[in-house]
């Protein structure tokens, strides 16, 4: 591949993006990096500040990316077809991105999180929510609920926990939000909480 020349931060932010779906997202390092471009690591300072800057920039371009799929999908939508088409950017996005999937949860600090597109999608969950009339201090839980199916089922599905079993992994998909779909419309009031 190509040496030092035309190097810059995002040609390597995009390089790492591209190793972390070939290879994992562990797999990314400075020095991984380096060998890809066939330079030394230390070329590579001058465009990343170390390790964990990689790894912050992979999470936000990630996050960057889910948002814009997700913000399509949901376009003109609302309740039911909302939720289903923002869960399928969801799935989707894992699907063909399976190491910037996990990039996305990477932790960041509250001041890079708060300025994230982490935020972006928090806000399409709040507003999909409201088509389901959930009182404004229901909204984190529900948040939650829903991001823990969509990261739940897609995490077990790449790492081929559904690939055993004769029922096909969609059919157990659109079942999920079915009952997702009927969680949201019969959420229990808060004074119901155990």
């Amino acid at each position: 591949m190509a040496g030092r020349a035309g190097l810059t931060a995002q040609k390597l932010i995009q390089a790492g993006a591209e190793m972390a779906d070939d290879l994992g997202f562990e797999q990314v390092t400075l020095s991984a990096l380096a060998r890809r471009f066939d330079v030394k690591v230390a070329s590579l300072y001058s465009h990343l500040k170390n390790s964990e800057d990689l790894k912050v920039r992979l999470a936000l371009l990630a996050l960057d990316e889910l948002a814009n799929c997700a913000g399509e999908a949901i376009a003109g939508r609302s309740g039911k077809d909302a939720l289903f088409a923002l869960a399928n950017a969801y799935r989707h996005y894992g699907q063909a991105h399976p190491g910037r999937f996990v990039a996305a949860r990477y932790p960041l600090s509250d001041e890079i999180a708060a300025a994230s597109s982490g935020v972006k999608l928090s806000r399409m969950l709040g507003a999909l929510l409201r088509a389901y009339g959930l009182a404004d201090a229901e909204q984190t839980h529900a948040i939650r609920f829903l991001g823990s199916v969509f990261l739940g089922y897609t995490t077990l599905e790449s790492a081929g926990g559904f690939a055993h079993g004769d029922v096909a992994a969609q059919a157990s998909w659109e079942r999920t939000l079915a009952v997702l779909d009927l969680s949201l419309r019969h959420w229990p009031p808060s004074s119901a909480a155990v």
